[in-house]
């Protein structure tokens, strides 16, 4: 499996913009919906029977522009892939709403708590082996506060789980999110 396809996707529904030069030097502007993102790329949904270029710019609703390559396309549905390889920090930031990170903290949080768990650890002794409150603890569990990616990795190495399973793995039963 290439990098970009198994890089974390954020399932949305956005608007944007897809704009590209239609060879004559005029530039085309298609509106879209931005299905998904990751990392690596966007899955577009056109919101019309354009055909689009190979090459094109990515407007996000905030004004966000990643220069992005036809992956694959299916119809009206394009998977992109980021021209520059992989999107910073701060700009995925930008790619997902306040609710969406709202909810991968949550995720992030439940299968942190879940491993903590079945390791056996109580907040307190797992706040100290890894360096922090049991406060913060909490909190994190909750998803009311960011997991640095270094105590992340931590985390994972401590409790015998990969970084991908608490990042990005399935998300326990909504009575386990509930609990939290």
């Amino acid at each position: 499996m290439s990098d970009h396809r198994a890089a974390i996707r954020h399932h949305t529904l956005r608007t944007g913009i897809v704009e590209f030069d239609n060879g004559t030097g005029s530039t085309i502007s298609v509106p879209c919906t931005i299905r998904d993102v990751s990392g690596t790329g966007t899955r577009l949904e056109l919101n019309s029977s354009l055909r689009v270029a190979e090459q094109f710019s990515l407007i996000f609703s905030n004004g966000l522009r990643k220069d992005c390559r036809v992956a694959w396309s299916k119809g009206r549905l394009i998977g992109s892939a980021f021209a520059d390889g992989y999107a910073s920090a701060d700009e995925q930031v930008v790619m997902m709403t306040a609710d969406e990170q709202a909810l991968h903290r949550l995720g992030i949080g439940a299968r942190v708590r879940t491993a903590r768990e079945t390791r056996g650890y109580t907040e307190t002794q797992f706040a100290e082996l890894i360096g922090v409150t049991p406060a913060f603890v909490s909190l994190a569990e909750k998803g009311e506060a960011d997991i640095p990616l270094y105590q992340l990795m931590h985390i994972a190495d401590l409790l015998l789980v990969s970084l991908d399973r608490l990042v990005a793995g399935p998300t326990p039963s909504a009575e386990d999110v509930d609990a939290a």
